[in-house]
């Protein structure tokens, strides 16, 4: 059976790992309002629902600008991926980073999957995903004055798997990503290569009881061991009683934090609105990635 099927099958039927919900920790999204190119608009604050022509596809995106935005001064850009099957506007709304940005002046984008999904390894789909992550941060860079030192990418479930991708393929692109209930996995090209080329700090939140915290696991001890990462000791004092921290740093110079939360399953910490909120977890997954970011500018 070919890969292309194989992946098929993974995102119409049965839950692939990584995933989570119906069928892959998604919620059905309330519409969104009908996009506008992004070449048609002018940067201002506010909501906008936005289009990319990539690949000969009109990609959507929602883009949040805080009220303080000007155009005039170079701001962070932070990039969130939503799970299987999902949207940006359903992901925008369960993380809670647009109050984030506004108190911390930074752009925050939500791109759509294609047909509810993004090109992991694990699922889901076949598009150009890491192509339009970078055409996407290129032009808010170039149109929107977004600081290319300060570009970031997170994501949950399959937007989590999508942005440990990103991060070995986008070469130059992301200074930092931030996983949440997503890894390092599935049909990962062969060979210990297959690595970032330029340094790319990881911060990522694994609950004990989520399916696939065995595979996420694994993941980033694969991952630490590819950019030879040593362990930063004395170990880190407990963020809550049920929440364990590790930090790494590594032989290129980025750090990998791993949050590893006692009683949670497939979901984001901290989050209180969405299928995939865990509000009692202990930690606030949105205030500790942003917290990560900005201390995390692209390395040369």
């Amino acid at each position: 059976m070919s890969v292309g099927l194989l992946l098929a099958l993974a995102a119409c039927g049965d839950e692939p790992p990584g995933g989570g919900g119906a069928p892959r920790g998604g919620e059905a999204a309330p519409s969104a309002p009908p996009p506008t190119s992004a070449a048609a608009v002018r940067p201002a604050p506010g909501k906008h629902a936005l289009t990319l022509d990539h690949g000969g596809t009109a990609r959507r995106y929602r883009l949040h600008a805080p009220a303080g935005y000007d155009g005039t001064r170079p701001v962070p850009l932070v990039i969130a991926l939503h799970p299987f099957p999902g949207d940006g506007l359903s992901m925008s709304e369960m993380v809670g980073l647009d109050a984030l940005a506004e108190r911390e002046g930074f752009l925050a984008a939500y791109p759509d999957g294609v047909n509810g999904g993004f090109n992991a390894f694990v699922c889901c789909g076949q598009a150009d995903d890491v192509g339009f992550l970078t055409a996407l941060a290129a032009q808010l860079v170039r149109e929107w004055k977004v600081d290319a030192d300060r570009v970031y990418l997170t994501g949950i479930s399959n937007g989590g798997d999508l942005s440990f991708r990103a991060a070995v393929e986008a070469t130059g692109v992301f200074a930092a990503i931030g996983a949440v209930s997503g890894g390092f996995i599935g049909a990962l090209p062969a060979g210990e290569s297959y690595a970032p080329k330029s340094p790319v700090s990881v911060i990522t939140f694994i609950g004990d009881q989520d399916r696939y915290a065995g595979e996420f696991e694994a993941g980033i001890k694969n991952w630490r061991e590819r950019l030879r990462c040593v362990e930063v000791k004395p170990a880190p004092k407990r963020p809550a009683r049920n929440v364990a921290l590790s930090r790494a740093r590594c032989a290129d110079g980025s750090d990998v934090e791993v949050y590893t939360i006692g009683g949670m399953g497939h979901s984001w910490p901290g989050a209180t609105a969405g299928a995939m909120a865990a509000p009692d977890a202990g930690v606030v997954a949105t205030d500790l990635v942003w917290r990560f970011f900005a201390a995390h500018p692209r390395k040369s």
